[in-house]
């Protein structure tokens, strides 16, 4: 079986390949095919592909296409993870938001808005080669937004794709290593929209224990996702967030230690990303291989160890010592789509939280509204866990969302800046229509053009 990744330029690919390593004969893939309209990058990635998977005298066979054709066509699978505009557009995408007092993250915030406006489109006309080439192959998309765009392409009839992100399974592994229970033993119940979900059920072999939980000031502060809450915001709603809840729940910290610091994430990210290609163009990959590969593993640990740092004013960055590292294990999204394959492969199935449709799961929302939920993967399908109803203040936040992700899609589908408008006014992040009106025209400006699509195969 085929595995294409579409944007296979990126950093994570190489972790990825080592996470499938471990697994692929199980999971019956035998070649894997990187596409990425930066061609010159892939040539790099691709060499440190080939290197983890020989370092490990592994078969799997590994090729990078110089087309998107070639690496869609037969392919059983397909990932999506795409930056339209490449790392500084998340940049432009951050300072315009903060220029105008409001949050630019690029799921939660209006970043994400500029992100999925340029993004879905190109997303698209990958999505009619797959039905041409493909029509049989699962998508997984990890391309952020990742419930926005993934709901944008479910409207467009592209019924095989799955919403994939990796913070419910992290938070899921870091609290089984709190808990020292093996993660198998752990069922943990995730309900609400990607990057905007709620834990209502922990389950350690069997028993309930997530009221315990709540009450329990030294797991709460030592499980990152969690630390950044006030504990007695925790304990009122009942429920434990997802981390970017934090953009909701401490809105005004988060803008004010952004500022303060004088950065954003994007422009870490860029940095970190510059340097690394620099010193790894640098270098003879061909010649010494693991110096290279030592090289990325050093950017990656000073990538994952700023995450949410500037946001929360935080730092739990640790001594990363070069040429002393391991690659990750692919416990993140990797993990969470091998998962799946396996899941849909199995009889007896497996639980992970995904973005699927609704289909009666969350009481009060449409049949087609992606959701992300926790879902019983299994060779009879994918099938959401029933929720029910909800407490009305996360319900009443899920429907404000999810009408704003809505007219985002509406506003692309039909290039019109006033949906577009319609949309930021509604998102809690900016409500305000002078001030939404304001965000659209300055990324209309910025990109010549937000609305409407472009041709980037």
């Amino acid at each position: 079986m085929k595995i294409a990744v579409i944007g296979g330029a990126g950093v994570r690919t190489v972790i990825f390949i080592n996470g499938l390593l471990e697994r692929y004969k199980n999971l019956n893939i035998d070649k894997v095919v990187l596409y990425d309209i930066n061609q010159e990058k892939l040539k790099v990635i691709g060499k440190l592909c080939s290197h983890v998977i020989k370092r490990k005298n592994r078969d799997l066979v590994l090729e990078t296409a110089d087309n998107a054709i070639d690496a869609i066509s037969g392919a059983d699978y397909i990932v999506t993870t795409l930056r339209v505009g490449g790392d500084h557009s998340r940049v432009t995408d951050e300072q315009v938001a903060l220029e105008e007092g409001v949050i630019g993250q690029e799921t939660t915030g209006v970043g994400g808005f500029s992100m999925a406006v340029r993004t879905i489109p190109v997303l698209l006309e990958y999505c009619e080669l797959v039905k041409k080439y493909a029509p049989d192959a699962w998508i997984f998309n990890f391309t952020n937004p990742s419930g926005l765009v993934t709901q944008a392409l479910r409207n467009a009839g592209y019924d095989r794709i799955i919403g994939i992100c990796d913070a419910p399974s992290s938070t899921k592994f870091r609290m089984a290593k709190a808990l020292e229970v093996d993660e198998k033993d752990l069922y943990v119940e995730f309900f609400g929209l990607n990057h905007l979900s709620w834990i209502q059920s922990v389950k350690k072999k069997g028993t309930e224990i997530l009221e315990d939980l709540l009450k329990d000031d030294s797991f709460l502060s030592g499980i990152q996702e969690f630390s950044m809450f006030d504990p007695t915001l925790l304990r009122s709603i009942g429920f434990l967030p997802n981390e970017y809840l934090y953009y909701y729940y401490h809105r005004e910290k988060a803008l004010e230690n952004i500022i303060k610091s004088g950065a954003t994430r994007g422009k870490t990210i860029e940095a970190v990303n510059i340097q690394m290609m620099q010193e790894l163009k640098e270098i003879d990959i061909d010649a010494d291989p693991e110096a290279a590969l030592q090289i990325f593993l050093y950017y990656m640990a000073i990538r994952e160890g700023s995450y949410m740092s500037i946001e929360t004013g935080s730092s739990h960055q640790e001594e990363i010592k070069k040429g002393e590292l391991e690659v990750p294990d692919g416990m993140g999204y990797a993990g969470v789509m091998l998962d799946c394959i396996e899941g849909l492969q199995s009889e007896e199935g497996r639980y992970l939280v995904l973005s699927v449709e609704n289909n009666g799961c969350i009481a009060g929302l449409e049949e087609q509204d992606v959701i992300e939920v926790t879902c019983k993967v299994s060779s009879e399908g994918i099938q959401p866990v029933p929720i029910g109803e909800v407490p009305e203040p996360c319900y009443l936040l899920i429907r404000m969302i999810k009408m704003y992700e809505k007219l985002t899609v509406k506003a692309i589908e039909s290039n019109s800046k006033e949906i577009a408008i319609q949309a930021l006014t509604l998102h809690p992040l900016v409500n305000s229509y002078s001030l939404a009106k304001k965000l659209v025209a300055k990324y209309d400006a910025v990109y010549g053009g937000i609305l409407g699509g472009r041709n980037a195969l």
